[in-house]
């Protein structure tokens, strides 16, 4: 089934290709010319067997692939500008300025090592930023959720919801405010999971920084790449890539949570409550 929606695709694009339509077009201006229906059956024939090969052809298919590649990537970057411009004057004023030296090592690892193009380990350079770029904004909106929460609010719900187990007058309140008093624990277990979480991504972040101070360094000072090659680049990445797999589970934690409280009514709980923050 995939396979099938996948050669549809390209079908598609072959359909949507400037030299088919034009093609077809200049086929139907011969008709219309001559008055005659040959050109038109000539171009049903030459549709056919445009359709039945292009589209099932290994090197179009590559073109189509690099060419969807590439709108990914603009439609990213398009998407990334907006968020930096969503956030306050320092947090854009950090990402300029990583951006900054990110060119700058571009332009000096060519002036110093007279290299033609950039290596791959400096390319990716590009990769690290737009990482920079999407942990910066986690952790500043996961600052604003801890901010957000009242947390003497949840202990105070969890001390009263402790006050009606023992008091309940039956099994099923008592069963049900248990249940209640159980998630409250859990959220208030999860905000110190929560700050770790926030330390870690400033870590991260503050780690990405100094890296690119690193290689600008190397490249002005040592300007050879077998020098410029020993920095670990593979270390920063996989550092990057933990953190993330980190942010995710507790993101999910913290998702299933937030909407328990939805469902029981707990609205002085949730981030967005507007409640007193917790300093």
């Amino acid at each position: 089934m995939a396979e099938k929606k996948l050669s549809l695709e390209y079908l598609k694009e072959a359909l949507m290709e400037p030299a088919n339509f034009w093609g077809m077009a200049g086929f139907a201006v011969a008709a219309a010319y001559t008055w005659s229906p040959i050109p038109l059956a000539a171009a049903l024939v030459a549709e056919g067997a445009y359709l039945a090969t292009v589209p099932a052809s290994s090197l179009y298919r590559r073109l189509v692939d690099r060419r969807n590649r590439t709108r990914l990537a603009e439609l990213r970057g398009k998407q990334r500008e907006r968020l930096i411009e969503s956030f306050d004057p320092r947090e854009r004023e950090a990402v300029l300025y990583l951006k900054w030296l990110k060119n700058k090592i571009f332009d000096n690892y060519t002036k110093f090592t007279g290299a033609k193009e950039l290596p791959l380990n400096i390319r990716s350079l590009e990769q690290r930023w737009e990482d920079f770029v999407d942990l910066l904004d986690v952790y500043r909106r996961r600052k604003h959720h801890l901010r957000s929460i009242n947390r003497q609010a949840v202990q105070n719900q969890l001390a009263q919801a402790e006050r009606s187990v023992e008091g309940a007058p039956d099994d099923r309140s008592r069963r049900i405010q248990q249940a209640n008093a159980e998630i409250l624990k859990r959220r208030l277990a999860q905000f110190s999971e929560l700050e770790r979480s926030v330390k870690l991504v400033e870590g991260q972040l503050q780690s990405i920084e100094n890296f690119f101070g690193l290689v600008n360094d190397q490249v002005v000072t040592l300007p050879t790449p077998e020098r410029v090659s020993s920095l670990d680049f593979e270390q920063l990445s996989d550092s990057i890539q933990m953190t993330k797999q980190m942010l995710e589970e507790t993101s999910d934690v913290m998702g299933v949570l937030d909407s328990h409280n939805r469902e029981i009514g707990n609205f002085d709980l949730l981030p967005s409550s507007g409640t007193t923050s917790a300093k």
